[in-house]
């Protein structure tokens, strides 16, 4: 459970990136892309500032995931994104002014129960891989057992 912090920055700057990313193509309009302007298309999306501050957030996002999961099992952490979601639909009702209808609100309340199920198979510590022996002490013990035959 100590990870659970690295994890909801995770899942925020997720959830930051999408919105910035959305607020870069609204500010380009619609995307036409043709033969003759397709590379500086790309360079005019690239390097609009919301779009790009959007891409270096989700760098950033996946540098903490990457962290999170040399500490904690996939299977723990990986379903705690679906989070980004839930921050995201609330991000985009309110900056956005999108719709968020009941089958939306249910959705995100299934999101967010499935999510706190996980969170409490975390108690137990079983997911933290210190608890794990390393693949080089299983490679080892695996090395032994087979020069003994």
């Amino acid at each position: 459970m100590k990870y659970i912090l690295f994890i909801l920055f995770t899942v925020l700057t997720n959830a930051a990136a999408q919105v910035m990313l959305k607020q870069g193509m609204l500010s380009l309009g619609p995307l036409s892309f043709t033969a003759d302007t397709f590379i500086a298309r790309v360079f005019q999306v690239v390097f609009n500032p919301w779009v790009f501050a959007g891409l270096a957030t989700f760098v950033i996002s996946m540098v903490s995931h990457l962290y999170v999961l040399s500490k904690v099992e996939l299977s723990f952490a990986y379903p705690f994104l679906s989070l980004a979601y839930v921050a995201v639909a609330v991000f985009a009702y309110f900056v956005f002014h999108e719709d968020l209808n009941a089958w939306r609100i249910a959705g995100i309340g299934f999101i967010c129960v499935g999510t706190i199920l996980i969170a409490q198979s975390g108690l137990s510590g079983a997911s933290l891989h210190e608890d794990q022996p390393s693949l080089e002490a299983a490679g080892a013990k695996t090395a032994k057992i087979g020069s003994a035959s």
